[in-house]
């Protein structure tokens, strides 16, 4: 959760991971857009650029400031719903936790979510955040209307339509301005009724391509090495208010096992790491089934306390059984000390010159190492194994991506670079690692 203890000038920044640290030479609270437009024309007169750091849940360093880091964290809450649209109008800097309790009081929820909360809704729809549902896109496809402050300090609307500038704003990175307002398409307020199963992966990949169907939402848990995987299975019920004693005890049950005892284990797997595998298969075989319902922000997220470095590809759907099996072979063997399970999710294909789905229905896989264990060679494997199933890492993840890379990833590239430059043509929002990931 984003705190302004450090926030001065010169104080060290970092990410939530602790993987990624800078130390900006400005920092900025902004009130209002004026006062957005008036840092950015700041930064163009003094050639410094400018980073947006939002909650700072990125495991790249695609928030990370050069020179100056503004926080939206001022910027915060609900200005307008329109029930007729079924459209919500939020200042950029609101934390996703925070939208779910201000839709429903007008009767309107959020169409998906992903599984962490903490997150800006600016730095989530910039990122391409998502959550799972074969039928469903990510946070950015939910948006109808961008209103940002482009590289010259002159604030902007724009509205959705069928055209290259909405395709650039879809997942922008921030490199087009500093996104101020967010206009998302809601739905009338639901419930979802949860139902978390423990099932061989075998049978789960026979039955993969049919349940993915039947159900809104569904996510695997596979742990490397084990025969066994966690599902997680949601559909959309009348809206159900869990009580208070039952949200008390949910949340001490998930402290206790998925944090606490996950914590103990982690921190022998970093002690001795080829206990990691034995881990993986205790963690698999004590897999809680559980059934629940309430509405539908309380049973999206979970928390998360363990700190993680992460790596997340999609690849094409019709590659999810395939890859999988490739990747149970390969942790069989114990090449790699993983205990930490893998996320597999899936979601629509979408629009989007940087979107990773590329029009593709698509199934993301998530590969977690816990703090303190070495990642990079296990994340370098992930990364030589992606290419082989045409996977496109989720840019707020670790990847190993270079310029050539992300030309021939991303076919329209040129034409968000171009645009890009229309509205930054002083590069404001261009930082050096941009630069290595963009430019030839």
């Amino acid at each position: 959760m984003f705190s302004i203890e450090n926030w001065r000038n010169g104080e060290k920044w970092t990410n939530w991971a602790g993987n990624v640290i800078s130390y900006p030479s400005e920092m900025y609270l902004p009130h209002s857009i004026d006062e957005v437009s008036a840092i950015v024309m700041h930064a163009c007169q003094s050639g410094k650029t400018i980073r947006v750091t939002g909650a700072a849940h990125s495991f790249s360093a695609v928030a990370m400031p050069e020179h100056i880091a503004i926080s939206l964290h001022n910027l915060r809450g609900l200005i307008a719903v329109n029930e007729e649209r079924q459209e919500a109008t939020l200042w950029a800097g609101t934390y996703l936790y925070e939208i779910g309790p201000m839709l429903a009081k007008h009767g309107f929820a959020l169409i998906n979510m992903g599984d962490i909360q903490e997150q800006t809704i600016a730095g989530a729809v910039s990122t391409g955040t998502h959550g799972t549902g074969v039928t469903l896109g990510s946070l950015s496809s939910a948006v109808e209307a961008w209103g940002f402050v482009d590289g010259t300090g002159t604030y902007q609307e724009y509205r959705r339509g069928m055209d290259d500038l909405s395709e650039a704003l879809h997942v922008s990175l921030g490199m087009l301005g500093v996104l101020v307002k967010v206009t998302i398409k809601v739905m009338p307020l639901y419930g979802l009724h949860y139902i978390g199963a423990r099932e061989t992966l075998t049978n789960g990949l026979s039955l993969f391509a049919e349940d993915i169907r039947q159900h809104r939402h569904v996510e695997w848990f596979y742990f490397p090495g084990s025969e066994t995987i966690q599902v997680k299975r949601m559909n959309a019920v009348a809206p159900v208010f869990q009580s208070e004693w039952n949200k008390r005890i949910e949340t001490l049950k998930l402290q206790i096992v998925e944090n606490g005892a996950f914590f103990a284990m982690s921190e022998l797997c970093k002690w001795k790491p080829r206990l990691s595998g034995a881990m993986s298969k205790i963690a698999a075989a004590n897999v809680v089934e559980s059934e629940k319902v309430g509405i539908s922000y309380e049973i999206y997220p979970s928390p998360r306390s363990v700190k993680f470095q992460e790596s997340e590809y999609a690849i094409p759907l019709p590659h999810f059984e395939a890859c999988l099996e490739e990747i149970h072979a390969t942790f069989k063997k114990g090449t790699f000390n993983v205990h930490f399970p893998l996320e597999c999710r899936t979601t629509a294909g979408e629009a989007g010159f940087l979107s990773p789905t590329q029009g593709r229905e698509s199934a993301f896989i998530a590969f977690h190492m816990y703090k303190g264990m070495a990642e990079e060679p296990y994340f370098k494997w992930v990364h030589t194994l992606m290419q082989k199933y045409e996977g496109r890492p989720h840019w707020g993840k670790q990847h190993h991506l270079t310029a050539q890379m992300v030309h021939a990833l991303y076919p329209e590239v040129e034409k968000f670079l171009s645009i890009r430059h229309q509205y930054d043509p002083e590069q404001v929002f261009f930082t050096g690692y941009l630069k290595k990931l963009f430019l030839l």
